[in-house]
């Protein structure tokens, strides 16, 4: 499945991006007038194999805000909530996939502050790429621990098969369309995770 997956991810999200190019370009107006040049947010996450990447994302939090990974104390830009809430801000991800550092379905990539924090069986969701989405992000992902996050996310890679991964898209599909109505739901925030945590 591996080859096939990584040629579907590839002629995917080439597609994708020539297909969406006019609502890319509409979002870079947009925060570009709202925000000034600072558009897009780049973050180093641990990839397959723990291997280092440049995570790209459209800014949702003020530039200011950004170096503490805790969210509590993290202040949205006028956009940030409907950007979240909706996944546009995921979008430049599609780049990430095209490089060969993501794929559309896998664990959610971990900012590298959280190597030293895993046991041997929560590294096993390092040996497959990361995703725009996964098993976990279906299943509640903001809204469920650390502690099941990643035993959902080892589930994922035991268990990987088209037949899961068309699964995990289409519920992220339904997903973003009952998204269309919370306008006013309040975003939750993932906190900070520590070693005590996940154990």
């Amino acid at each position: 499945m591996n080859y096939s997956k990584y040629i579907f991810d590839k002629l995917g999200a080439v597609f994708l991006i020539i297909f969406l190019s006019p609502i890319f370009l509409l979002i870079l107006i947009v925060l570009f007038i709202t925000q000034g040049k600072s558009v897009f947010f780049t973050q180093v996450r641990s990839g397959k194999d723990r291997k280092r990447f440049l995570l790209y994302k459209f800014r949702t939090l003020h530039h200011t805000s950004t170096i503490d990974l805790g969210m509590e104390k993290r202040a949205l830009t006028p956009l940030g909530g409907f950007f979240r809430r909706m996944g546009i801000d995921e979008l430049p991800q599609l780049l990430n996939i095209v490089k060969g550092d993501m794929s559309f379905v896998g664990p959610r990539p971990m900012p590298i502050e959280y190597n030293d924090y895993y046991n041997q069986d929560q590294l096993k969701r390092f040996s497959v790429l990361p995703g725009i989405t996964g098993w976990a992000q279906v299943h509640g992902r903001n809204d469920i621990s650390w502690k099941k996050r990643f035993r959902m996310d080892v589930w994922y890679v035991n268990n990987i098969s088209w037949k899961l991964d068309v699964k995990i898209l289409f519920f992220t599909f339904i997903l973003f369309l009952k998204s269309l109505g919370k306008k006013n739901e309040e975003m939750v925030n993932m906190p900070v995770f520590h070693a005590s945590k996940i154990s």
